[in-house]
């Protein structure tokens, strides 16, 4: 039993001391601080980090004592590292706290009217204007101003969500993201000013300022690239979305196949887009650049690649993980995949507080957080049983899967077991789509090129749309009891890596005996 606990508290205090500040940042904010905004912020983290610190202090001096006491060398590095885990913890659980403070206020509105006198307001587009199933438009707009009845006109702030309708929506996409608006209409509903955003529809719509010239140049690239495939072509709707996350052209009846195929995500720009742009970036710049070089022209094109497709969450987080790689690299720092993960987790949080609460963000980091610590795991597992490339893939796409089980079933009411095979598949085969897109924007200028590849590109989109479908007549499971596949994910979780590492511990055991 001694030996046990000797084992778990060497494994404890192993955990590097940045993993403690992930920890009391996700914990803050998913756990702790929901329900405050940052005025009820500051007065929780004082009193809490007075408390920690006045444990931490005690720590510290019994960390003294021992240090001074040669009989006990080993108790007194665990209380040092358990005052080093206390104090980034500390650091976290704050940022936490003050995260999701600004994260509240960012999703309150003020309107300074009732919203049901109010028949107009005004500001400027937060985000790229795109298309609905209804064939209406959607956008977010940051209010400057409440119109109401009898000339009435007061300061807002705040975002919308707004629904425009069908024949504003191309002079909007021309203007673009950061062009100021008048909007006559009227809300949807009549909840609290200081609820969360209330949904205005739009009858009629003026463009009252362009967007500065940033952001025209931004938008006249993105129309660009729209206008360089065929709109006519299903397969061009399927590369806008798969490079640039436009889904305005998207067949909705494949966006659903991908869904009911457990595959959805891969339709969604992320950290796997990323990779396959990053990647034909080190294959073509690492060669003739040299490997710091090409991590940091990388790191300006990636970055300029996200403004032009807009913040995703799940983009930025892949973004933000391919800079802290590029910086260790050009500046020979030491780095593991899951130290960037969490580093990123962070920095997100820091320069997106809002981000934090979208399914998008938190899919994203499990899904990651499953791959690195349960995928690994399961692939030694099938190390010499299946072949690489097929156990490398099933194994993340197995992480991946009990990691976010529990979320999918509290957002989602079912889960697509067959997402963990059709992604074997699928992913391969978007992949090579993507590549393909990629190469027919750069010669769609030229004779014959662009034919032969769009005809490779529209056998691939048949052969997708074949596979998605197929994967899509499996039956899912319809989630009754929300907190039975919750719990289950977490035990799946811990199951998973303790039995790994016990198979894996035995097997190396065995080969040096045999």
């Amino acid at each position: 039993m001694n030996n046990l606990n000797d084992k778990f508290l060497s494994a404890v205090f192993a955990i590097k001391p940045p993993f403690f500040a992930f920890a009391g940042t996700a914990a803050a904010y998913y756990g702790f601080a929901p329900a405050y905004s940052s005025n009820n912020a500051l007065r929780i983290i004082f009193p809490f980090a007075l408390t920690l610190t006045a444990l931490l202090s005690l720590l510290r001096v019994l960390d003294l004592h021992f240090r001074s006491n040669p009989e006990a060398p080993v108790l007194g590095y665990r209380f040092k590292q358990a005052y080093i885990a206390g104090i980034f913890f500390t650091l976290g659980f704050a940022l936490g706290i003050a995260g999701r403070g600004a994260a509240n206020n960012y999703s309150r509105v003020f309107l300074g009217l009732e919203n049901d006198n109010i028949i107009a307001i005004s500001g400027k587009l937060y985000d790229d204007p795109r298309n609905t199933a209804s064939g209406r438009g959607m956008a977010s707009l940051k209010l400057s101003a409440s119109h109401g009845k009898k000339g009435l006109r007061t300061s807002a702030r705040g975002n919308v969500p707004v629904f425009f309708p069908e024949g504003s929506i191309p002079r909007l996409k021309e203007f673009g993201r950061g062009s100021e608006i008048y909007i006559e209409g009227s809300f949807a509903n009549t909840s609290s000013s200081y609820s969360k955003p209330p949904l205005f529809r739009a009858k009629s719509v003026h463009i009252t300022r362009p967007a500065s010239r940033f952001d025209q140049w931004r938008t006249r690239i993105r129309l660009a690239l729209i206008a360089a495939f065929p709109q006519s072509e299903n397969w061009g709707g399927l590369a806008l979305a798969l490079l640039l996350g436009i889904r305005d052209n998207l067949d909705s009846e494949l966006s659903e196949q991908y869904s009911n195929a457990g595959s959805s995500y891969i339709l969604a720009l992320s950290g796997m887009h990323l990779a396959i742009v990053s990647s034909i970036l080190a294959f073509f710049l690492k060669r003739p650049l040299g490997l710091k070089t090409a991590a940091l022209v990388g790191t300006i094109f990636i970055l300029v690649y996200v403004f032009l497709v807009g913040v995703l969450p799940s983009l930025v987080r892949a973004a933000i993980m391919y800079v802290l790689g590029a910086t260790a690299i050009i500046f020979a720092l030491p780095s593991s995949a899951a130290l960037t993960l969490g580093y990123s987790f962070i920095i997100q949080i820091i320069m997106h507080p809002d981000s934090g609460g979208t399914i998008s963000f938190i899919l994203s980091y499990l899904a990651l957080a499953g791959i690195l610590s349960l995928g690994q795991g399961i692939a030694l597992l099938f190390r010499g049983r299946l072949p690489e490339f097929i156990g490398s893939s099933l194994s993340a796409s197995l992480g991946a899967f009990i990691a976010t089980m529990g979320v999918c079933a509290v957002f989602f009411g079912s889960l697509s077991p067959i997402g963990i095979v059709a992604g074997l598949i699928l992913v391969p085969l978007t992949t090579i789509f993507m590549i393909g897109s990629i190469a027919y924007l750069t010669l769609h200028f030229l004779p014959f090129f662009p034919y032969i590849i769009g005809k490779g590109l529209a056998i691939l989109y048949t052969t997708l749309e074949i596979t998605a479908k197929t994967a899509g007549r499996f039956p899912q499971i319809s989630i009754s009891n929300v907190t039975f596949y919750t719990v289950s994910s977490i035990i799946l979780s811990v199951a998973t890596i303790i039995v790994c590492k016990i198979i894996h511990e035995k097997r190396i055991y065995l080969e040096r005996f045999a």
